[in-house]
């Protein structure tokens, strides 16, 4: 996942970095009246094919309103679940058309085949672990799709690890304020990394008791 970095800083050292022009872009939303819509609609999008992750906007408006950091939050799981449910049928449908473009756009061809072991050993809630960790989003949706996986498990699963990653977010800040930014900028990453160490290892327990 790209860096969640939520202040301008460092727009005049990244030139003409296009990614860079649309992180600014994305975050210049945290100041219209329209700022809620915005962020639904960047979470829809990321979902399947936009490049920049919800939370930067996400962090910039809980920092912003850490009274409405969770209102923020179900916004972002919202927007990001409904986004998730069209990148499934996107790649249902129209994998070989669309699915593979986008895929390829971003380099993630490689990661194919990583993502089909994760469901053949975990069926949908792979969907949980992708949904959380830094991997993109995308990669998840558009496969869960293409490999048939339970399209009901797949929506739960997406509910469940992306309010957990967006409320952690709001929680965070909603207790600790502006402090914790530097917290989530340079540490979120790993948390995620962590969580989805205990979150396989809870799937490991669950299929040895069973």
């Amino acid at each position: 996942m790209e860096k969640l970095t939520c202040g301008s800083d460092a727009a005049a050292s990244a030139g003409e970095n296009p990614i860079r022009r649309l992180y600014d872009w994305v975050i210049s939303w945290a100041q219209h009246p329209r700022a809620g819509t915005a962020l639904f609609l960047l979470a829809f999008a990321e979902s399947s094919f936009f490049p920049i992750p919800p939370d930067v906007l996400l962090i910039t408006l809980a920092l912003a309103m850490p009274g409405k950091s969770f209102r923020w939050a179900g916004t972002a799981v919202l927007g990001s679940v409904a986004g998730g449910v069209a990148g499934y049928f996107l790649g249902y449908n129209f994998m070989a058309l669309i699915g593979d473009r986008i895929l390829e756009f971003y380099h993630l061809q490689s990661n194919f085949a990583q993502v089909q072991e994760l469901y053949r050993q975990y069926d949908a809630w792979a969907v949980a672990i992708g949904g959380f960790t830094p991997l993109p989003y995308k990669l998840f949706t558009i496969t869960a799709g293409a490999f048939r996986i339970d399209f009901t498990t797949f929506v739960l699963a997406s509910a469940i690890s992306r309010a957990g990653r967006f409320f952690l977010v709001a929680g965070f800040i909603y207790l600790f304020g502006p402090k914790v930014r530097y917290f989530l900028e340079k540490y979120f990453n790993l948390c995620t990394i962590l969580f989805t160490i205990l979150l396989i290892g809870g799937f490991i327990i669950i299929k040895w008791l069973m």
